[in-house]
């Protein structure tokens, strides 16, 4: 049997035997080690002299040593504690009265906790079984249909994976060699988008079918009021905004009746005036944010390039100009090109993977409808942000945001009353401190003021905070999340090392050379290739999970994006989005067995899987809306990292 053939029986070979239910890390290990032995076979040599076993321990050491994994045992571990510190129950219930005139309100409440507790833990199963435990009972005793249950918590709970911090998007990296913060700048506005999606879904399908989500009884409707509230109400207007400001300014009324024994102070009054002003906080903290970055910081460098340089003479600007090429006007002092500085030193011959992956054919021209698929920078670039000119049209949208701002606060406040009051409260207790934390953790990876894993170090830190804040972290809890973390992050690094070993050697007996081959004799455009290649993911997503996906069949197509001219971050964005179909898909849908394990008896996997069936349709949506419009895609990391 040719080494070709070798190549394509052992890339068989490991489809089989995953579905045979053998772990994967060690089945990929297991059949590198052996097609390895074969290909490296010498007939004159030892036993042990099999060159295959130095790259095994080469391959390993390259896992131990890849910084870009380091961030995810933090990622992990943060989730873990957050998820054994309980911090779920009360977000779920303030978040249900504040949407609890919405049609589905429920279904809508389990959507928006799965989207943020998604983004906090990064974690699948956790969050589908935690929604699980906490959404699923509610909504069924609601009458709401088991589809319809089913469907939001198993589609909603997968968004973990799509939207920063994302484990999944690590792995990537580490696989394709590309920068972690681009990619998650990428899957930022796909993964919200595609929350949206489901969120349409699920308000227009109520609003067809309101049987299938009835509306909640008055009694699970009203918030209880306390007293001293309802008596500032009573005191002063229904209005609490205005009426809480007249309170603080003239606290007589409000200080003469204390309502059933409740200490009333000044204090008291002003505290729940600054309370009731968060919304107004948080909206000028982020418009300002957004107007410092974009105006005042990012020209920082721009401004800093346009002054003159001190104490240049006019000799040195004459000379600077002579020194310059004829015809090319002078640009002022420029640093001088590199000289033959310090270079890598050439391999040393030992093990080498072969030159199969490298395809040299030069690119056709593309035509106008494909340049969106060509690629947005070099990936090996530092990751700072890039300073551009503000254009004009930011200024006209970001008063026309404030605006918009203006008036909902309006509208806002104008149906601020007692209740909205106390749901005002409860928002801020319980969902204001993870979304602080969120935030941080996002907002300093992706401005470059600290690299993925020191802001995995940050949320991690943050979470143990925030579970002890809430008194519902002990020793148990801590440290099966630790146990957990560890667990996890073993699978993955071995994950990373049998892909490494199974790919290098795949590559060396001449298996990615016959796929590339393969794949250009079909003459595809680059349109054509995207589209094949993310079927092929996903038909592979039904049988498979997306850790073998990414660590396997990802680095087959890899080599192929820059023949084609595609850009790997919106290639690996499309991957993400696409993958969301691998735990949506029988029959290997986890987040089906995953929430069946915590579901009522009568709640059957068939009907989990029915349930789930429409949001895999809403998937293929948005990727095709991410490829009409990929700027979705390519915006935020081309504005914070050039290209």
């Amino acid at each position: 049997m040719s080494n070709a053939a070798l190549g394509m029986t052992m890339l068989g070979l490991i489809v089989v035997v995953i579905m045979m239910g053998f772990p994967t890390a060690f089945t990929l290990m297991g059949l590198g080690m052996l097609f390895g032995f074969v290909a490296f076979y010498d007939s004159a040599q030892h036993f042990w002299s099999n060159r295959i076993f130095d790259l095994m321990v080469q391959r390993a050491f390259g896992a131990m040593t890849n910084e870009t994994l380091l961030s995810i045992p933090l990622f992990v571990l943060m989730g873990y504690v957050m998820e054994r510190g309980a911090l779920v129950d009360k977000m779920f219930h303030s978040v249900q009265l504040a949407f609890r005139r919405v049609p589905g309100s429920l279904a809508v409440t389990t959507l928006i906790i799965c989207t943020f507790w998604g983004i906090a833990s990064g974690l699948v199963g956790a969050v589908v079984v935690l929604m699980g435990v906490i959404a699923m009972r509610p909504m069924l005793n609601a009458g709401y249909d088991v589809r319809l249950a089913s469907g939001v918590i198993t589609a909603g709970g997968t968004l973990g994976i799509l939207i920063p911090p994302s484990v999944m998007i690590i792995v990537y990296a580490a696989v394709a060699g590309q920068s972690v913060v681009k990619l998650y700048a990428s899957a930022m506005f796909p993964g919200f988008f595609l929350s949206f999606l489901y969120l349409i879904y699920i308000i227009v399908w109520v609003l067809i079918n309101p049987k299938i989500a009835p509306r909640l009884p008055d009694d699970k409707m009203t918030v209880p009021v306390r007293p001293w509230v309802a008596h500032i109400a009573a005191s002063y207007g229904r209005h609490m905004l205005p009426a809480l400001l007249a309170a603080v300014v003239s606290p007589a009324r409000a200080l003469r009746e204390p309502a059933q024994g409740d200490a009333m102070t000044w204090r008291t009054l002003a505290a729940s005036l600054l309370k009731a002003l968060v919304p107004v906080f948080l909206t000028v903290v982020t418009l300002g944010s957004v107007w410092w970055y974009v105006v005042i910081h990012s020209q920082e460098d721009n401004e800093a390039a346009a002054k003159p340089v001190p104490g240049l003479s006019q000799a040195n600007k004459a000379s600077a100009a002579s020194n310059s090429p004829v015809g090319t006007p002078s640009t002022g002092v420029q640093e001088p090109p590199a000289a033959g500085g310090l270079q890598e030193p050439p391999s040393d011959g030992d093990l080498q993977e072969p030159p199969g992956s490298d395809v040299k054919q030069a690119a056709p021209a593309q035509p106008a409808a494909e340049e969106k698929l060509q690629q947005m920078g070099d990936p090996s670039e530092v990751d700072a942000p890039h300073q551009i000119a503000v254009p004009d049209t930011f200024y006209t949208g970001f008063w026309i945001t404030c605006a918009i701002s203006l008036l909902l606060l309006g509208w806002y406040y104008w149906k601020f009353d007692a209740e909205q009051f106390e749901i005002l409260g409860m928002l801020i207790s319980s969902v204001m401190p993870l979304g602080i934390l969120t935030f941080v953790v996002l907002a300093v990876i992706l401005f470059g003021i600290t690299t993925a894993t020191e802001s995995a170090a940050v949320g991690a830190a943050g979470a143990f905070l925030m579970a002890w804040q809430a008194r519902t972290l002990n020793f148990e809890r801590i440290k099966e999340a630790v146990f957990l973390t560890a667990k996890t992050t073993a699978m993955v690094c071995w994950l990373f090392v049998g892909s490494a070993l199974f790919s290098a050697v795949f590559a060396l007996l001449g298996g990615q050379s016959v796929v590339e081959r393969w794949v250009l004799s079909m003459n595809l455009s680059s349109l054509q290739f995207l589209l094949v290649s993310q079927a092929i993911i996903f038909v592979l997503g039904w049988p498979l999970e997306w850790t073998e996906i990414i660590v396997i069949f990802v680095p087959i197509f890899l080599p192929l994006l820059q023949h084609f001219q595609i850009d790997p971050i919106l290639w690996g964005t499309l991957v993400f989005v696409n993958l969301q179909a691998a735990f949506l898909s029988p029959p290997v849908a986890m987040s089906a067995f995953y929430l069946k394990g915590v579901s009522p008896s009568h709640v059957t996997i068939n009907q989990i899987f029915a349930g789930m069936m429409p949001y895999m349709l809403i998937v293929i949506l948005c990727m095709v809306f991410m490829y009409i419009w990929p700027g979705m895609t390519l915006w935020l990391p081309k504005y914070l990292y050039g290209g």
